[in-house]
């Protein structure tokens, strides 16, 4: 599992502490003898705000790091496009054209004689 990927479950993990943390009030930066930064004073007045930024920006920052860029089209459980394999998009008049010909392909399979056992 690549580091990305550890970084991502590690920010999941913390983004739930943190949503709780803001939400149960507790300053944690008392317990290092701090004094509490004006963004966790504005977190606790705006307990709402704060955790949905967390919440999305926190998402954002794992999709990010989970996101492989994967793109395929599958026909009948046949792939048919990948991305990963061809390093690019189809445009949609190649996308049509292939579906057209795989779809072409399954009606002659499907007229063939079946062989018999």
């Amino acid at each position: 599992m690549p580091l990305y990927r550890h970084f991502a479950s590690f920010l999941s993990m913390f983004k739930l502490v943190l949503i709780g943390v803001v939400i149960l009030g507790k300053d944690p930066f008392t317990l290092f003898g701090m004094q509490a930064p004006g963004l966790w004073v504005w977190s606790q007045e705006n307990k709402i705000y704060a955790c949905m930024m967390v919440f999305f920006f926190s998402n954002m920052i794992e999709n990010q790091c989970m996101s492989t860029g994967a793109f395929e089209v599958t026909l009948n459980d046949v792939p048919v496009w990948s991305k990963l394999e061809s390093g690019h998009l189809p445009s949609m008049q190649q996308l049509v054209q292939i579906l057209e010909n795989e779809m072409k392909m399954n009606v002659h399979m499907d007229t063939l004689p079946h062989p018999r056992l």
